[in-house]
């Protein structure tokens, strides 16, 4: 079930992303540390009302933020839609124990679902350019890539920005 994500659903998710990390990072991606995600990201998403997660048998195994705020790190982006109707997908993650079943792909199904249905142009997110199975992922779902962005204090490599124009 995906529902609304909640300040009780912070150390879970903390546990969840912790858990990513660590699979990530054995696989010799380092995409995210001890920089990010912080809690505080996910406070201040809840606080948003942007937060969903995947609950299954009444345990956070997933989550996505829907936003439709743009980071400054965006704005140099020759998007192919205005910046005035877009949603941006951020913190997307599946426990690594039960990815690769396609529950990333009913959390983006949802999303995008959302952004058809309150009337959105586009979809926005970014990955790191690291991580080829990220990219594959969305390059699938359709979303083309428009250039590149650097969030230093997670990698000295880029992340790699994506729309999907609904």
């Amino acid at each position: 079930m995906i529902r609304k994500g909640s300040l009780e659903d912070i150390d879970s998710i903390m546990n969840l992303t912790k858990a990513c990390a660590k699979a990530m990072i054995a696989n010799g991606i380092y995409q995210w540390n001890e920089h990010y995600p912080k809690p505080s990201a996910f406070i201040n998403d809840v606080k948003r009302n942007e937060l969903y997660v995947l609950e299954i048998d009444n345990q956070v195994k997933g989550t996505i933020v829907i936003s439709s705020f743009m980071d400054n790190e965006y704005i140099p982006i020759k998007w192919l839609t205005k910046n005035d109707n877009n949603i941006y997908i951020h913190r997307l993650a599946i426990h690594p124990d039960i990815q690769g079943q396609g529950y990333a792909q009913q959390l983006m199904d949802f999303a995008e679902r959302y952004a058809i249905e309150n009337g959105y142009s586009s979809i926005r997110l970014d990955t790191f350019s690291q991580n080829k199975r990220n990219q594959k992922f969305y390059e699938l779902r359709g979303y083309k890539r428009f250039g590149d962005i650097y969030f230093p204090k997670q990698s000295e490599f880029p992340f790699h920005c994506y729309e999907l124009v609904l």
